[in-house]
């Protein structure tokens, strides 16, 4: 069965290595954050630093909202038969790298060619840098992503 919608699994996964801040906040790549990582609102507007403080629950309808979008790109760029953890895993990791980025990336070259492929681990590894420097968070992000994926 072709899988579309990203799992409560990955949708945890999200808020857990994404945080919940009801303030907007620059997060360290020096982008205007709020709620869950969304960098926008559903609208398209960018968060502004001035924006209204917004309640855990907004933040989650607001990621779930937002969310669509890269699950269609991960339904629109991976093969049809990848299970539910892998499209969890992919989601997760694009709604953190974006759409064009997973789009031109090694790993999804090799996702589409064997989605078991074991070196996939060390493609998912690969996305440690925030402004260009190594990121403990993202090491340990990737690895949780890298493990639902197998698992």
């Amino acid at each position: 069965m072709k899988i579309t919608k990203i799992s409560n699994l990955g949708l945890e996964l999200i808020k857990k290595y994404e945080g919940f801040k009801a303030k907007a906040y620059l997060c360290p790549a020096n982008v205007k954050t709020i709620g869950y990582g969304s960098t926008y609102y559903e609208d398209g507007t960018k968060v502004k630093l001035t924006d209204s403080p917004i309640t855990q629950e907004r933040a989650t309808e607001l990621l779930e909202a937002l969310l669509v979008s890269y699950e269609r790109d991960v339904d629109s760029f991976c093969r049809d038969d990848i299970n539910q953890n892998q499209f969890d895993a992919l989601c997760v990791l694009c709604y953190n790298i974006g759409g064009p980025t997973l789009k031109k990336s090694t790993l999804l070259k090799k996702v589409n060619i064997n989605p078991n492929d074991p070196s996939i681990a060390n493609e998912f590894a690969k996305y440690k840098y925030s402004a260009g420097k190594i990121s403990k968070g993202l090491i340990n992000r990737r690895l949780s992503e890298s493990q639902l994926y197998f698992s």
